[in-house]
């Protein structure tokens, strides 16, 4: 199988056999893309269902004579970016499901829309942290913590890979800002970088992931397109990546003799500074002809085991935007719907109110994330309007954009329950793209946000409507952290719904209405005022990252937030209890007993965190170590265990470049959230 290494290994000396006959310029030509600038800027300038970025696989290499497949690139992450693809909730909101065999079946449906595209190389496995949730990007990610983005995103790559579909994990390293993003040099000490920034880059890696893309950015003053230490010697020789890397498209690579000595194998998704100039730095001794040879056996190699990997089915035009795949879809929508808020317990609504009031300009719109590189372009998206009208049969479903606030106030005093869809689209936040580093797009796109509350204006409308209709629910869309202080008072429920992809109407609906018990739980710390959070210049040319951000940074700090990490109510209730913790051949096993206890089936994710009292060593009060998503019929009991190498304790030490474990006593927290009075504490020996 692909993800498997050792497999991959096995085509070393065909590889090299393969080498041995090519000339100079045909093992460049295997490290060049080949789609133009000009087309890029045509899809992203004026793009339709029809034309638009990554419309068809991009390719790149190849060698028809000695039988070598071209790589063929469809990106992500929501979904194939080709054309009318399966569109999937964002990853942020998959992120919330904590669920690894459903993100394993995601990678697994897009790898079949992929080879149905004749595409064999995806990539869309971003797994970026972002340092502060303003980032513009960061719908694309998992969340806030450096486990949980490692094991959702390893459980991505081995879907993709089940179906011999190269994963690319992206974007190495300290991608996690826009509009600075293609000048800015990130700083960080040693310890932040190995235990924060590149620990789930290395769990990726070792599940298998058989590419990698570099980043726009620099790190220490250097761009990561030509970075040796992070290339060569972290990547290539520390972790022993067998595959290949390839750069952020148009603008990741910077230069030809630094770019090829220092790790960088293919040039996407044009080529600008490979190709003959790479040619005539090997001819001009400036370039070794090995570091070539080095990249095309990585090339070579990877593709040539994709290839020749028995396929576990056929992939027909067909499965794209299947049946099988849209309910998938639909499915991960449901599991990711997380609750902040049921005051009274206004949800589930009941489907047989009178008159239903919907409000906001977001209830009537197709909103499944921003418009950059991760763009799909599905047959159709259901918005929670058409949702609500669909599941409220037996109701009058009124709309109203919510503009003027007086009508809004008057329509809701009249109705039996309100429901507002307020947050974000991708005119607020998204991938940047800008004519600052090239003229081929027209005007900029995406970028990050300022503001981590919804608009003055949905404010507003939330605090008026909810004095006057205690029967509301605030839906939320976005990509991460939305502040809620500001009208939570007023928001009787507030369901965090992210962009839940082509059938996230529906699930809205059927989550408001309870055919859909909310089982998801927040991938990030939702904070009471945004001051709690690492500052951020968005355009700066320098940035140090700090150790501690999100959850850990405010229990450092002994902040209480909004909603903790890995928050999220239910319509049901659990209650958990007999924990036990022990380490057995070198793995910690976490153990409880959980119950429903309420009268209705539903998810609960159980979550454990370490922490160390007497750590000789500064480190966050506790780290999220495992989790295990459960699904429970009503006053079932189910023991459900949660395990995590032991190696997940270790430390970065400086002074030694080495992962040190310290022994001695440590104290598991085991529950549904980071939060005192949801967790039983057990101490266990090191």
């Amino acid at each position: 199988m692909l993800s498997s290494k050792e497999y991959r290994l096995k085509f070393t000396d065909k590889a090299k056999q393969i080498i041995e006959q090519m000339s100079l310029e045909e093992k460049v030509y295997l490290m060049s893309g080949r789609v133009s600038l000009e087309s890029v800027g045509d899809v992203f300038n004026h793009p339709s269902a029809d034309n638009h970025y990554n419309v068809f696989p991009y390719p790149a290499g190849g060698n028809e004579r000695l039988g070598v497949p071209e790589l063929r690139f469809c990106d992500g992450p929501r979904g194939v970016v080709s054309y009318r693809a399966t569109c999937f909730p964002v990853t942020m909101a998959r992120g919330a499901t904590f669920d690894t065999a459903l993100e394993e079946e995601v990678g697994e449906a897009i790898a079949r829309e992929i080879r149905a595209f004749d595409g064999n190389y995806y990539g869309g496995v971003c797994i970026n942290l972002p340092y502060n949730p303003g980032w513009g990007r960061s719908q694309e990610v998992y969340g806030e913590d450096t486990y949980h983005l490692g094991a959702m995103g390893s459980a991505l790559v081995k879907g993709v890979q089940k179906h011999n579909v190269v994963a690319c994990i992206k974007h190495y390293a300290f991608n996690s800002m826009e509009e600075g993003r293609f000048k800015v040099s990130v700083d960080a000490s040693k310890r932040t970088e190995r235990e924060v920034y590149l620990r789930h880059f290395k769990d990726c890696i070792d599940a298998g992931a058989a590419s990698v893309m570099s980043a726009y950015n620099r790190y220490k003053g250097t761009y990561l397109g030509e970075h040796k230490y992070l290339l060569r010697n972290v990547l290539k020789e520390e972790w022993d990546f067998d595959g290949f890397v390839v750069s952020d498209f148009i603008w990741g690579t910077k230069s030809t003799v630094d770019a090829a000595n220092n790790g960088l194998d293919v040039e996407m998704c044009n080529t600008n500074y490979y190709g003959d100039k790479l040619v005539q730095a090997v001819k001009n001794n400036e370039v070794d002809e090995s570091v070539v040879d080095e990249a095309a056996l990585r090339i070579i190699r990877t593709l040539l085991a994709a290839r020749e990997a028995e396929d576990p089915e056929t992939y027909e035009h067909s499965v794209v935007s299947c049946g099988k795949h849209i309910e998938l879809a639909k499915n991960v929508a449901r599991k990711a719907m997380t609750l902040i808020k049921n005051e009274n317990k206004v949800l589930p609504l009941s489907k047989d109110l009178n008159n239903i009031l919907v409000l906001g300009k977001l209830a009537n719109v197709e909103n499944i994330g921003d418009h950059g590189s991760s763009r799909v372009f599905p047959y159709y998206t259901v918005t929670p309007l058409q949702g609500i009208v669909d599941v409220a049969k037996n109701s009058k479903v009124t709309y109203y954009s919510g503009e003027d606030i007086e009508k809004a106030v008057d329509l809701a005093k009249c109705a039996d329950a309100v429901i507002m869809v307020v947050g974000y689209n991708h005119d607020d936040e998204g991938e940047f793209l800008t004519n600052e580093e090239s003229d081929i797009f027209e005007k900029p796109i995406g970028g990050d946000r300022r503001n981590l509350g919804i608009h003055q204006n949905e404010v507003d409308l939330v605090n008026a409507v909810g004095k006057v209709n205690k029967n509301n629910a605030v839906v939320l869309i976005g990509g991460n952290m939305i502040l809620v202080d500001d009208f939570e008072t007023n928001a009787s429920a507030i369901l965090m719904a992210y962009y839940p992809g082509m059938e996230g109407g529906s699930v809205i609906a059927e989550t408001l209405f309870g055919d859909n018990n909310p089982g998801g739980k927040l991938p990030f710390v939702l904070v009471k005022d945004a001051k709690d959070l690492p500052e951020v210049d968005w355009d700066a040319e320098e940035i140090d990252y700090d150790y501690y951000h999100g959850y850990a940074r405010l229990e450092k700090n002994n902040v209480k937030p909004y909603a903790p990490y890995g928050f999220g109510l239910s319509y049901t209730t659990f209650d958990i209890k007999a924990a036990t913790c022990k380490v057995e051949n070198d793995r910690i096993t976490a153990e409880v007993q959980v119950t429903n206890t309420g009268n209705m089936a539903g998810d609960e994710v159980i979550q454990l965190y370490v922490g160390k009292e007497d750590s000789s060593i500064d480190r966050p009060v506790r780290s999220l170590k495992g989790f295990a998503r459960v699904s429970l019929q009503a006053s079932e009991t189910k023991t459900v265990t949660v395990t995590t190498p032991l190696s997940k304790l270790e430390y970065y030490c400086e002074d030694d470049n080495e992962w040190k474990l310290e022994r001695g006593k440590y104290q598991a927290y085991i529950g549904n959230c980071l939060c005192d009075e949801h967790l039983i504490k057990v101490e266990f020996e090191v």
